[in-house]
């Protein structure tokens, strides 16, 4: 475990924890708290898309099944809300090891994969909209009672504490993943699953793991936005938008990099704010500068944004001189 990896992850985690002493609009502290939300859905869809190349369409699944399990657990039998997290992100996982377990047992890959993860976020939204201890369309509400149990406060400054807490543990078990052997197994995956198999790997078993992280991280982002904004439903919990934010920020941060989500998250939405304040309401303006970000991403900096930056520090650094080369 090299101290070099985590040197980032404290800086960027002590710049976002002191900036409500020095930002107290609540505007803000509301875009910062659901970037810190977005990334940890992100940090999760980077664990397999990232690092295992195992490229996913529908983390929705996991992100809504977190919420909802958390909200019925609270709403209709009135459990605490830690409780209520913890066993929203054991069902998440759950999820997502099933998903995995039938996709990946069956051989599927690439776009095949994304497809089926797809369909299964699909179908649970369906589910969840029509059955009546959801709320059906209506949703859950959950009711205002602010305290440390609830996972309510008063403060925005207080939640988004409690965010960057997730979002820590989301950054360092990541790095300590890629640090480990089980992150290079990964790699190696997905680099050619055939010559991993071949070395020895247990494919099936370490595709399995990375997916049941990556589901709890995510239903942890949904139990996030469930104590946040204290509503679901299923167009929220299992929409497409929230598979497409978890896939778009690692993407234009650094695919398969510690703190890419992150970074992709507060570069996304810090331009659709933006733009918004530049172009007025325009609708759908956000989403144009998503699409805009994504395409320049894609051709010419593939590697994203730190990708972009290691590249830009790179070719600065002056090229060491050989023997025969005068000074």
């Amino acid at each position: 475990m090299t101290r070099r990896g985590y040197l980032p992850i404290i800086l960027v985690l002590a710049v976002l924890a002191l900036l409500p002493f020095a930002v107290t609009s609540n505007v803000v502290l509301n875009f910062v708290v659901f970037v810190l939300i977005i990334a940890l859905a992100a940090q999760g869809w980077n664990l397999l898309g990232g690092v295992g190349g195992q490229s996913s369409f529908g983390h929705a699944a996991f992100f809504g099944t977190g919420a909802y399990v958390s909200a019925i657990l609270q709403v209709r039998f009135g459990v605490n809300a830690w409780v209520a997290t913890a066993v929203a992100v054991a069902a998440g996982a759950a999820v997502g090891w099933v998903i995995g377990f039938l996709s990946f047992r069956a051989g599927l890959r690439g776009s095949y994969f994304a497809l089926v993860t797809l369909a299964f976020a699909e179908v649970l939204r369906i589910l969840a909209n029509a059955a009546g201890f959801t709320g059906g369309a209506a949703g859950l509400l959950m009711k205002l009672d602010v305290g440390f149990w609830n996972m309510q406060f008063n403060s925005r400054a207080a939640f988004l504490w409690l965010a960057l807490g997730f979002v820590a543990v989301g950054l360092i078990a990541s790095q300590m993943i890629a640090n480990s052997r089980f992150g290079a197994q990964l790699v190696a995956v997905r680099e050619n699953e055939e010559a991993a198999r071949a070395l020895g790997v247990d494919v099936l078993s370490v595709k399995l793991k990375a997916i049941t992280v990556s589901a709890a991280l995510t239903a942890v982002a949904g139990c996030l936005y469930l104590q946040y904004f204290l509503y679901i439903d299923a167009n929220i919990a299992y929409g497409l938008w929230i598979s497409v934010e978890a896939l778009l920020a690692p993407m234009v941060g650094g695919r398969g990099l510690v703190l890419g989500p992150i970074i992709g998250a507060f570069t996304l939405h810090g331009l659709g704010e933006a733009s918004k304040l530049l172009a007025g309401r325009v609708a759908g303006i956000d989403l144009a500068v998503y699409g805009a970000v994504l395409i320049v991403v894609v051709a010419f900096a593939p590697g994203g944004v730190l990708g972009l930056v290691r590249k830009l520090r790179f070719k600065s650094q002056p090229v060491a001189k050989t023997a025969g080369e005068t000074a």
